[in-house]
């Protein structure tokens, strides 16, 4: 199994994300926001009544054929890695 992070930051931005924290996760820019596009993970929000562009949390499961198998939209962290794990362990 592979996990792989995206966002629309910039590779500097991630590369000093990864060594503040350890990071052993990989992680991918999507400046030009095609991948988000596709996934449709570029979503308007809303804070205090301001709405503004941004990623939304989510996480794909992907076969080994290239499909997905299972998405989950609006990611909360609590449990998610191990709903997750379950998931990829029944594929």
């Amino acid at each position: 199994m592979k996990v792989v992070g995206v966002s629309r930051d910039p590779m500097k931005k991630h590369e000093k994300f990864i060594a503040k924290y350890d990071l052993a996760v990989p992680l991918a820019s999507d400046e030009d926001g095609k991948i988000s596009d596709a996934f449709g993970t570029w979503v308007e929000k809303s804070m205090y009544g301001r709405k503004y562009m941004g990623m939304e949390r989510a996480t794909y499961l992907i076969g080994s054929d290239g499909k997905v198998v299972r998405a989950w939209r609006k990611v909360k962290v609590p449990g998610h890695a191990q709903d997750v794990l379950k998931a990829a362990a029944q594929v």
